[in-house]
């Protein structure tokens, strides 16, 4: 089935052409779209037509001194009743066959769109067999052998459509891309890459993508990558990379709009640690407490630290503090941990152990 709006699109060039009033109805005599007003004499025809339609089982259409009457076919489902009111100046016969053409190409061009955007779907979830995907993809035209990278992007605003409306004109599926989703939140995006495109140019088209939905849509997105994959059947391995990094970005690493799986760091290490072993580790570094015993000044204190690479003077001068006022926070720090954050191996573990906390966080709020 084809929405109403292309419908209209396409009934008013039909209707600019052949210069002349017409229609197109459902099989429930319902019309959709139309040049002209909807008349009471056009309905009964087409309710008529419909009835003999399923009385008979005849395909053909049915011309009389008032109108031409067409059925529209997708795959021998009967779909749409095309109508054309007579004017003396057309071949009614002709145009009704030519608009019915153009109508069921329109139907099949829709239906390989939505059968390539399932077969994506389940290819993204792994819900194909490896035969089933060969197969799928030879059907379908689309070439198994190509390097390509997966996208996932993020609007703020889950309700943000116009954000998956604005890809879908970039990257439309006859280059070799495809535009889907599989929840509301996200927007994937399969790019097919050229053999000479590396994670530089992959980089470069992320802050291509970011910059022009800011720009044009108006709208703030996170947008994640995974890695370069060889063959269409590891696309699910770079859109699972992708999911991780949006994940390790939200918990690790805020303040970034573009997250590569490549660059993720000691967060990607710690997102895939076991619950087990983490709540291990912040039991031994916080004697049994958690993190919530630092105040919100201790911890902005230990982060603007760590950020001058354990320096001192540096931080008491960017805090705007007295360094002895500096080294007393820190030797709380110590006090509450037996942690010596001016020690470069305590202060280690200490980063550690607040990157762990936040992801058992993360890991809560997800129950």
């Amino acid at each position: 089935m084809l929405s109403n709006q292309i419908l209209q699109r396409t009934i008013n060039e039909i209707g600019d052409i052949i210069e002349c009033n017409c229609s197109i109805w459902n099989t429930d005599g319902v019309m959709l779209a139309a040049v002209g007003k909807e008349k009471p004499a056009v309905k009964k025809a087409v309710c008529s037509f419909l009835k003999e339609l399923e009385v008979t089982g005849v395909s053909e259409e049915h011309l009389d001194e008032c109108y031409g009457l067409f059925p529209v076919y997708d795959d021998d489902e009967l779909t749409y009743i095309f109508v054309i009111e007579h004017n003396n100046e057309i071949d009614v016969h002709t145009s009704g066959r030519l608009s019915v053409c153009q109508l069921e190409s329109l139907l099949r061009s829709g239906s390989e769109r939505l059968d390539r955007n399932r077969f994506i779907q389940n290819l993204l979830l792994d819900n194909l067999l490896l035969v089933d995907i060969y197969n799928q993809a030879k059907k379908l035209g689309i070439t198994v052998e190509q390097r390509r990278v997966v996208y996932l992007i993020e609007p703020k605003n889950p309700d943000d459509t116009i954000v998956l409306d604005m890809i879908r004109g970039i990257y439309s599926s006859g280059t070799g891309d495809f535009v889907t989703a599989v929840d509301e939140g996200h927007i994937i995006l399969i790019k097919s890459l050229d053999s000479t495109d590396d994670y530089d140019t992959i980089r470069s088209t992320a802050d291509m993508l970011v910059n022009a939905i800011n720009t044009e849509a108006m709208v703030n997105v996170r947008l994640s990558f995974g890695t370069i994959i060889p063959e269409l059947k590891e696309v699910s391995q770079s859109y699972k990379e992708a999911g991780m990094a949006l994940d390790v970005g939200r918990i690790f690493y805020p303040e970034r709009n573009i997250l590569s799986y490549r660059e993720l760091g000691i967060g990607r290490l710690i997102h895939q640690l076991p619950v087990s072993l983490c709540e291990m580790f912040l039991e031994e570094v916080f004697a049994g407490n958690t993190v919530d015993q630092f105040d919100e000044e201790t911890l902005s204190t230990v982060d603007k630290f760590f950020e001058n690479s354990l320096n001192i003077s540096e931080t008491a001068r960017q805090l705007f503090v007295h360094r002895n006022t500096l080294v007393y926070r820190l030797e709380k720090i110590q006090k509450q941990t037996g942690l010596d954050v001016r020690v470069f191996e305590d202060a280690l573990t200490f980063k550690i152990a607040l990157m762990v906390a936040d992801h058992m966080k993360f890991i809560e709020n997800r129950k």
